[in-house]
């Protein structure tokens, strides 16, 4: 007898639970290791990829590791690794946010107990800016937004997207800000987010752009995130209207919400709020893998978006999974040859939408 739609999915839920509880037992033994590896995956810029790439695919073994006792010896290897990754003689320096201080914030954020979360509570968000060459005229800036918690989503999402459209001619920014839920709050997530749009169109003539050519690419948590920034900083939203006693500064006198919006896989929970007074929503960019869970997310969002007029381009990849974008970072190859299309798709994408 068939399985009806209900218990398919409760099939797939429990599947998914007892596979979690397996990913929790051996996280315990490998979270002091990895949490102390988090900044070197979060300033890829300094150090150098091949490293970076090798301690992540270590990582993964141990993740991966049935046996414990292997497991831990894994672990010791990795921290061996870990140790002997240093800065590069030339490395970038990252461009600190918010002034010393300062960091507007509606989330209780005091203690990580179990290292639950990447960052702690004394993490201070964060900008890199990875250029074209002097002789090249960009096309235009993006900043890029990593997905989960960041950590190595930030290594490879991240970084290695800006990798991808530095190639194809645009300025790009890598973002470390506060993470959606990990544990922050949506508001705070999306104020790090416009400040570093705010800080681009600052810094415009310097970095070379039109000031109206900013866009914002968001994958899975950070495309929520993304969202997040239209929702409330778009328009004539600002600071203020969600931190009080916030005292403006001089890059709160630019637009704090992108031009054109690139939503890899991150398309806001069906069960999620959106308010749509005095937003102005860009045009918007989805990359979704047709095996991919968050198209159910998307196949709610799209008919909203059409409800309020928005400019909508789609794109889905037979046979891909989540979390695809810059996977060829870690793994050497491209696994979803398909799904690497995206990046020049959304070159296209990115090129009408300045145009209007």
């Amino acid at each position: 007898m068939a399985m009806t739609q209900e218990e398919i999915l409760a099939e797939r839920m429990a599947a998914r639970e007892a596979a979690m509880a397996v990913q929790a037992e051996r996280r315990k033994d490998f979270a002091p290791a990895e949490h102390k590896a988090i900044p070197l995956y979060e300033n890829a810029p300094c150090y150098e990829t091949e490293k970076l790439t090798g301690l992540q695919r270590l990582g993964a073994r141990i993740m991966d590791t049935d046996d414990r006792g292997q497991r831990l010896e894994l672990i010791r290897l990795f921290e061996e690794m870990r140790d002997s990754i240093k800065e590069l003689p030339d490395h970038p320096d990252p461009v600190q946010l918010w002034p010393e201080g300062v960091l507007p914030s509606v989330t209780d954020y005091s203690d990580n107990p179990a290292l639950r979360w990447n960052h702690d509570p004394d993490f201070r968000p964060f900008l890199y800016e990875l250029l074209v060459p002097e002789d090249v005229t960009p096309k235009g800036l993006v900043v890029f937004c990593a997905g989960g918690d960041h950590g190595t989503a930030m290594f490879h999402e991240g970084y290695g997207s800006c990798l991808d459209f530095i190639a194809m001619g645009y300025q790009t920014i890598l973002l470390g800000n506060r993470t959606n839920g990990c544990p922050w709050k949506g508001q705070d997530a999306a104020a790090d987010a416009s400040r570093a749009i705010r800080y681009a169109r600052a810094n415009a003539e310097r970095l070379r752009i039109d000031p109206g050519k900013v866009a914002l690419a968001g994958f899975s948590n950070g495309g929520i995130t993304g969202e997040n920034v239209i929702q409330y900083f778009s328009g004539e939203k600002k600071m203020t209207d969600i931190y009080n006693d916030y005292q403006p500064d001089e890059l709160d006198e630019f637009y704090g919400a992108p031009d054109a919006f690139l939503c890899v896989y991150g398309p806001r929970y069906e069960s999620a709020p959106f308010s749509w007074e005095g937003v102005v929503y860009p045009p918007v960019f989805f990359a979704i893998g047709r095996e991919d869970g968050a198209i159910d997310n998307f196949n709610y969002v799209y008919p909203t978006l059409l409800e309020h007029n928005v400019k909508v381009e789609i794109h889905t990849f037979a046979g891909t999974p989540h979390g695809q974008a810059g996977a060829k970072l870690l793994d050497g190859y491209v696994r979803y040859p398909n799904f690497q299309m995206w990046v020049p798709l959304a070159d296209y994408f990115l090129q009408d939408a300045f145009r209007n």
